[in-house]
């Protein structure tokens, strides 16, 4: 059995590997698949808490481990899935999370700051020498992940696939705050760079490039949904990998040789009916660009605790306070399509017949 500091080390490096890549990953002195890691981290997790008793008897070890592989790992899973356009830091608990940016002459673009929270939207915005800073009020977002006793005790449920639940529901809530921040922060731009149209407006559009690229080399970022609308009109513009392309994907990854990113959608829950981004907003910031509009810090440890339902299964709860603004400028441009805007639930399947349908009488 594994002490704790070897233990947490496996752990941040399940936590941290990419399950659908076919790379091994570097452990303990040994080059192991995910799967091998995987296996591993269970069974020693089944050390720990393979019957009630030792569960009962270990918890806190465990849940210690779940919450410094989260304070460690779901900052760069943040960084990872926002880092174009999304700077993050850590802060520990009690001190004031505040956002630095030098000044940097006439051609500076001046900035909004915008918050959502509980409170409703309100601007915190401090100047001084050569300085501009701001502080990221955070508040308290969770994840759980219920486990029944029966699955937990028997080993059809571990806590290496309670971890990946919980971080995952975590950084979809992080994802969703971005995209209110956002979208609440869309009226602070300026008259001229924002374009609301029903549908896709290939003129509009070119003009908030235009726009953004006096400040750089735009980069576009919208859904899927977005993407598949934003194609050129005129047909003799289109090359023959451009249409293969559109073929194999519906979209074109650069719209006039600039580059587009797709915004992962995510759902509120596993009924997949809900989505968590607007697919009504694109988004056109400069490459390079000398501040990233959106703010997220990490306030404290993470804590992780539990709590027993009425029919004995367990939920495991882990807390962790976070902050997002939204900090636009007048170099970032917003496009928003009024026939995608609000669509936030899923095409309902419900007259189609499913799976079970098919054998009845």
């Amino acid at each position: 059995m594994l002490n704790h500091e070897n233990l947490l080390a496996l752990a941040k490096t399940v936590a941290k590997a990419d399950s659908s890549a076919p790379v091994a990953y570097s452990w303990n002195g040994q080059s192991l698949s995910y799967d091998a890691l995987n296996e591993t981290l269970r069974q020693e997790f089944n050390e720990l808490a393979g019957t009630y008793a030792l569960y009962r008897e270990n918890r806190n070890t465990i849940f210690s481990i779940i919450e410094e592989v989260l304070d460690d790992v779901l900052p760069k899973k943040v960084v990872e899935q926002y880092s174009d356009f999304a700077e993050v830091q850590t802060f520990k608990q009690g001190d004031k999370p505040i956002f630095r940016r030098k000044l940097n002459g006439s051609k500076r673009a001046k900035q909004f700051i915008t918050r959502v929270g509980l409170a409703g939207i309100y601007e915190v915005f401090k100047l001084s020498a050569g300085t501009e800073s701001f502080e990221v009020p955070t508040s308290a977002i969770g994840g759980a992940a219920q486990i029944g006793l029966e699955e937990f005790l028997d080993g059809r449920v571990d806590f290496a696939e309670v971890l990946d639940t919980v971080m995952t529901g975590m950084d979809e809530l992080v994802y969703k705050e971005v995209a209110q921040a956002l979208k609440a922060s869309i009226n602070q731009l300026p008259a001229n760079n924002t374009a609301v149209v029903n549908g896709f407006d290939e003129q509009a559009f070119d003009t908030l490039l235009t726009i953004v690229s006096a400040y750089g080399v735009p980069t576009i970022y919208c859904t899927q949904e977005f993407a598949v609308k934003m194609i050129p009109q005129q047909a003799w513009r289109y090359t023959e990998a451009m249409k293969d392309e559109l073929w194999k994907t519906g979209r074109l990854a650069q719209y006039k040789q600039y580059k587009v990113v797709i915004l992962e959608q995510g759902f509120e829950d596993e009924t997949n009916s809900t989505k968590v981004i607007d697919p009504g907003y694109c988004w056109i910031l400069p490459t390079g660009a000398d501040s990233k509009p959106v703010k997220i810090a990490f306030e404290g440890n993470t804590i992780v605790d539990e709590f027993q339902n009425a029919d004995r299964s367990r939920e495991v709860q882990v807390y962790k306070k976070v902050g997002v603004v939204a900090m636009l400028a007048n170099n970032i441009c917003a496009y928003v399509d009024t026939s995608l805007v609000g669509q936030m639930k899923t095409w309902n399947l419900s007259g189609y017949k499913t799976v079970k349908d098919y054998g009845k009488a």
